[in-house]
């Protein structure tokens, strides 16, 4: 694999590795559960979250770090993995679908992937003129597209609930099962906790091998001028619309895992402030970096925790407008000191303190 070629990538999957083993050994053989290292600011189930989403902004990164294509509407893609789990388990009767196979441990499964597929070749279709627009236009047109998904969502495909109830309106789904293997179910959430982490670092590694393959430095050539790209051969609309599918794909996967760890859901979680989230998230970790995503989450979700659990004690009587107000000024002093994501920031810090020049005295 090409990524093994830096040791920066192997060290850092081996330690997010062992970081995730940690959390989840300490989380089962300790009553009161990991949350007790953070003094209950953040907790198990957030990290499930974050792996959840760590697989959404691997795929953003991709599209707009590397190959430098404006997204406002990836929580689009995720949402329509969710609602596909969500109405073939949940709604398999109002589908037709017999009840041996909506019931089999196996369906589920197979849906996840098939969700993928359908969610791609979507992509696929929306891609091909979208991307052929660029800048701000570019945007708004995926913007545009995020909000028509979440209509659909909540219009129940503009077809009448009670002809056919697919997507339960502004109430969305509840009831979706849990997976299991057999007889086996992936529940309590630490045993969910590691099947998501290990989808989450197999986008990783996936992303990591694009990233520092041929593909990759076509991506990276059209991020800094498709006119350029094209005079050297590279073929821009086929690596941008590939790229958008390979995003989308990853969202589907995303929105699976938490369609069936949420057992519910509902349109206000894929709309346009989920997609603003996903872009912070990325920006935050760094863009242009596979690592940013698993970070940029991460650092994303503490801040938030932090100042939901702390602001009172900073003002007193503090409510949810203050935490807005002192989230918007930690993102700006982070792209104010760290404006290529925590990642860069960090190794760019400890480059210079490693090569800073000793003093005389």
């Amino acid at each position: 694999m090409k990524f093994i070629a830096s040791h920066r990538n192997l060290w850092g999957l081996l330690a997010l590795t062992s970081f995730i083993l940690f959390a989840g050994w300490f989380e089962i053989t300790h009553p009161e559960g990991f949350s007790s290292l953070t003094g209950g600011i953040f907790t198990f189930d957030a990290l499930v979250r974050i792996g959840i989403l760590t697989i959404v902004v691997v795929g953003l990164n991709l599209l707009m770090g590397y190959t430098g294509q404006a997204s406002l509407g990836q929580a689009a893609f995720y949402g329509m993995g969710a609602y596909f789990s969500a109405i073939f388990t949940a709604r398999a009767s109002v589908v037709g679908i017999p009840d041996t196979i909506a019931n089999s441990w196996w369906w589920p499964w197979l849906l996840i992937p098939a969700g993928m597929l359908i969610t791609g070749f979507f992509a696929y279709l929306v891609g091909r003129p979208i991307l052929r627009l660029k800048g701000h236009y570019l945007a708004m047109a995926t913007l545009g597209l995020g909000i028509v998904v979440v209509i659909l969502f909540r219009e129940n495909f503009g077809i009448s609930a009670k002809v056919l109830s697919l997507t339960g309106g502004s109430d969305g789904i509840p009831g979706i099962p849990r997976l299991r293997i057999g007889t086996y179910e992936l529940w309590p959430v630490t045993r969910y906790y590691f099947l998501v982490w290990a989808m989450a670092l197999l986008s990783i590694i996936l992303s990591l091998n694009i990233v520092n393959s041929r593909v990759g430095r076509a991506l990276r050539a059209i991020h800094s001028s498709d006119l350029a790209a094209e005079v050297i051969g590279v073929n821009t609309a086929e690596f941008k619309t590939r790229v958008f599918v390979l995003s989308a794909i990853m969202g589907s996967l995303a929105g699976s895992l938490y369609a069936h760890f949420q057992a519910a859901v509902s349109p206000p979680t894929f709309g346009f402030v989920a997609s603003l989230d996903l872009v912070i998230m990325a920006a935050m970790g760094g863009m242009a970096s596979v690592w940013g995503a698993p970070f940029g989450v991460a650092a994303f979700f503490l801040i938030r925790e932090l100042l939901r659990a702390r602001m009172h004690l900073v003002v007193e009587g503090a409510s949810g407008e203050y935490e807005v107000i002192a989230f918007g000024l930690i993102l700006i002093l982070l792209m104010i000191f760290a404006p290529d994501g925590v990642v860069f920031g960090v190794r760019n810090t400890l480059h210079r303190l490693r090569h800073k020049p000793l003093s005389d005295s």
